[in-house]
């Protein structure tokens, strides 16, 4: 059965447009949820999957990824460990469904941003900041989502998890990275897989580390942490210059 829910504005929401936090009380749980409020957009869960996996990402947060058990997180979600089997056939199959969760409300961020191409080549580190700055404040509005995200990246879980992930949730994202690529193709030049994970994993990091307190939640820190993820990203974010024939 499916239960529609009422958001309520959150703090620490992301800039007009974007996707914002809403928080919803329910089955003794909170739930922090990326919503656009200037639409009051309305969000439909399924009752007991929702209540087990919003259960288990709080249940990584407590117990950590290795030692939560199934009965931590029926505990948690105040169902019976029986009800938790009937829709995850184990501990493994339900950790990868809460990824996959998080993983597609942070994409979702980036469907509700107002993405213009022409300020790439006229403010191109204002176009970057536009889009990082909303995605930072996702997880630093999300406690849970983001230490559980943060653990399953860094454990044995994700590498045998990633060689079949789909991330086609991502495709908008995706057109604004081949929009840069066209604006500046030095970027094409970068080793993808450590461009992207120096940028979008190390958000996260500095990110628990703000939901964590050993960070300020505040501007400085976003503005430090932005600066520090793009000093060299910067470097690429130059139009090639047109070569010039030499006259004979």
């Amino acid at each position: 059965m499916a239960r529609a829910l009422k958001a309520v504005p959150g703090r620490g929401a992301g800039t007009a447009g974007s996707g914002q936090k809403g928080v919803v009380k329910w089955g003794g749980l909170v739930y922090n949820l990326p919503v656009n409020m200037s639409r009051g957009e309305v969000i439909t869960l399924d009752d007991t999957k929702m209540r087990i996996i919003a259960a288990a990402i709080k249940a990584v947060r407590q117990y950590g990824l290795e030692g939560v058990r199934i009965q931590n997180v029926s505990e948690l979600a105040g169902i019976s460990s029986g009800a938790i089997y009937r829709h995850f056939e184990g501990k493994d199959q339900l950790l990868v469904e809460c990824f996959t969760y998080v993983d597609k409300q942070a994409a979702a961020i980036f469907e509700h941003l107002r993405f213009n191409p022409l300020r790439m080549l006229t403010d191109p580190m204002g176009a970057v900041k536009a889009l990082w700055l909303p995605y930072f404040r996702f997880w630093t509005s999300h406690p849970d989502e983001t230490v559980f995200y943060h653990r399953f990246r860094d454990s044995t879980f994700f590498p045998k998890y990633d060689k079949s992930r789909d991330v086609t949730y991502f495709k908008t994202f995706m057109g604004m990275v081949q929009a840069f690529k066209k604006a500046f193709p030095s970027l094409d030049r970068v080793n993808q897989d450590l461009l992207w994970l120096h940028v979008l994993t190390s958000t996260v990091m500095y990110a628990k580390y703000v939901v964590e307190e050993t960070l300020p939640n505040d501007q400085e820190t976003e503005d430090t942490v932005f600066q520090l993820l793009t000093t060299g990203l910067s470097g690429y974010l130059k139009p090639d210059q047109p070569q010039k024939s030499g006259r004979k």
